[in-house]
């Protein structure tokens, strides 16, 4: 398969835009070089022929990386493109031969991290080819990667905020609950549910505000007329849950963070109320035509998944072996 594409400029490689798309990523010239297995002057000489090629600056001049030019943003735009449509048509051509293979690159906004294995699991053992990375993601984070070509597919909300042209496959609703130590103000008592209000008074553990989740949450708390004033913030699902296992700080937890937790007989587990809250999280990838080949086949995998019966809080609750 060549690998360069012809203007009246000069010939293009596939391997100069996959210079630049590392470069613009990692903003370093020399991470760049490695994240491409070649030397820095490699990698700098390649990006002086993609210019020579084009006709136009692509990088300010300095003796560290300064950005791109306004042309070199342009440029950059056309490069993921062009090197994700090569990874697809590389991806294409192993599945003619039913050998699907590549690195799927997933998205996952942190309350849906516990989740993930239940999708990549399946995904790996019907495509020992393939290779697989997760990546921890805010979601505006995550809409940004999937409009950039840096990640395949995404697991996020669906709701609120704007998700751009995706395609969507709707995984399950998260529930949320709380959970406190046994010996808390709310935890010694025999309670079946508690609060959004009340909950607001404990000593908390909650993800950071740039994260979705939070925003969620505190939407509700709002809703219930409370103002939480957490004692810690964590900017990752087990961070919060490595707080409130250890006994001191209670957590409004989505459903599918009760798996970190595991048997922890210490604390309880309370579905929250007033309101009542859910909020749809689902499967989003690139709406492309043709498809990404491995994203196409991780689509098929989440609607063939039953989710929401494996995330069922009763269940988790049961399994923990929290009263």
């Amino acid at each position: 398969m060549s690998t360069t594409t012809t203007n009246g400029n000069g010939t293009l490689l596939i391997r100069q835009f996959q210079y630049l798309v590392a470069l613009a990523r990692e903003r370093h010239f020399a991470r760049a070089a490695a994240a491409c297995h070649v030397t820095q002057p490699t990698l700098s000489s390649g990006i002086k022929q993609l210019e020579e090629s084009l006709g136009v600056l692509v990088v300010e001049r300095g003796q560290r990386f300064r950005g791109l030019t306004p042309e070199g943003e342009r440029v950059l735009a056309w490069a993921r493109r062009i090197t994700a449509d090569v990874q697809s048509l590389r991806q294409d051509v192993d599945a003619t031969r039913g050998e699907l293979s590549g690195r799927l690159r997933v998205g996952v906004v942190p309350s849906a991290l516990p989740m993930i294995a239940i999708l990549t699991a399946p995904f790996a053992e019907r495509y020992p080819g393939t290779s697989i990375t997760v990546t921890s993601l805010t979601s505006r984070a995550l809409e940004r990667a999937l409009e950039e070509f840096e990640i395949d597919a995404g697991v996020t909300y669906l709701e609120d905020e704007p998700l751009g042209r995706v395609e969507v496959v709707p995984l399950y609703h998260e529930r949320y609950v709380l959970v406190t130590p046994a010996r808390s103000s709310i935890g010694a008592r025999s309670r079946e549910t508690v609060t959004w209000h009340e909950a607001a008074a404990l000593p908390l553990c909650l993800l950071t505000t740039d994260m979705r989740h939070r925003r969620i949450i505190d939407g509700h708390f709002r809703e219930a007329g409370a103002t939480p004033a957490p004692r810690v913030e964590a900017d990752s699902m087990e961070a919060v849950c490595a707080h409130v296992r250890h006994g001191m700080l209670s957590g409004v937890l989505p459903q599918a963070a009760l798996t970190i937790l595991g048997d922890a007989p210490t604390l309880r587990v309370i579905p929250l109320t007033e309101p009542a809250a859910s909020h749809a999280v689902g499967l989003v990838t690139l709406d492309r035509d043709p498809p990404t080949p491995i994203a196409a086949a991780f689509r098929q995998i989440a609607r063939e998944m039953d989710i929401e019966a494996v995330l069922d809080p009763s269940a988790h609750t049961a399994a923990l072996k929290i009263g």
